[in-house]
């Protein structure tokens, strides 16, 4: 299954929606099968931009999430506006002619500076 950059985003905004339980949730994000979704859960907790814990069984995979860590919040906060999080996927492209999650990491920041500056 390949990585969506929208749907890592869409997680965790998502995520920040749960209640602060200290339960383990399913995310719905419209427009995708929940076996997408439960692969972007694991791999944003692998990133550790999330808790989330594995309930998979012998029937399917199942990955719920609890909560943002730190740099959950940190990364969602920076990608939050749709011009921030466009404008930082087009320069990691141009860049590096990749989308990868560390070079989205790097390049927020850049271009909130950047719009400061404007």
């Amino acid at each position: 299954m390949k990585r969506d950059m929208n749907l890592v985003r869409a997680v965790l905004l998502e995520v920040e929606k749960l209640p602060h339980d200290y339960g383990f949730h399913d995310i719905e994000v419209e427009g995708y099968a929940p076996e997408e979704v439960t692969y972007h859960v694991r791999l944003l907790h692998e990133a550790r931009l999330i808790e989330a814990i594995d309930l998979s069984t012998m029937s399917g995979v199942s990955w719920k999430s609890k909560r943002l860590t730190y740099q959950g919040h940190e990364f969602l906060d920076a990608a939050r506006s749709d011009t921030v999080w466009e404008k930082a996927k087009s320069l990691v492209v141009a860049t590096t002619g990749a989308l990868t999650l560390e070079g989205v990491k790097a390049a927020l920041p850049e271009v909130v500076k950047k719009l400061i500056g404007q």
